[in-house]
């Protein structure tokens, strides 16, 4: 059976960027910070200051020289992101913290943060133990 990890978007500020929830299944089990959707004029996404568009794509275990074990997305099949490349799930607590990647923490903060990203991270990466992939819909519900 397929690993389904789904990111559902809930709230995006030009400023303090996308909010979102991860899903195992119907099991809400953390929240995730994006920078804000910023579109180059072929309506792609801006490489580091932008997230993904909503879709479908796969995620990737890989070994990151900065943030260890952890996930890059890809289309599905395996095919890069038009314009795009090193696109992580990893922790951060800031908006600052990602150049275009997904952060990982356990709750909502103030003014552009989420907060306890080490405990967030530790939860996904414990739900996609013995995983190499998963399937990674990403939804906008705003």
């Amino acid at each position: 059976m397929e690993k389904i990890i789904t990111l559902k978007r809930i709230v995006s500020n030009d400023q303090l960027g996308t909010y979102g929830v991860l899903l195992d299944g119907d099991c809400p089990f953390c929240v995730t910070l994006e920078p804000p959707w910023v579109p180059l004029e072929n309506g792609n996404s801006t490489p580091f200051i932008s997230c993904i568009p909503a879709g479908v794509y796969e995620a990737r275990r890989t070994n990151s020289p900065r943030f260890g074990d952890t996930f890059e997305i890809f289309l599905p099949g395996g095919d890069p992101i038009p314009g795009r490349t090193d696109i992580l799930l990893h922790q951060g607590n800031w908006n600052r913290n990602t150049s275009g990647c997904i952060l990982v923490a356990e709750g909502f903060g103030m003014d552009g943060m989420v907060e306890r990203s080490s405990a967030g991270f530790r939860e996904f990466i414990y739900r996609v133990t013995g995983y190499q992939k998963f399937l990674f819909p990403i939804s906008e519900d705003y």
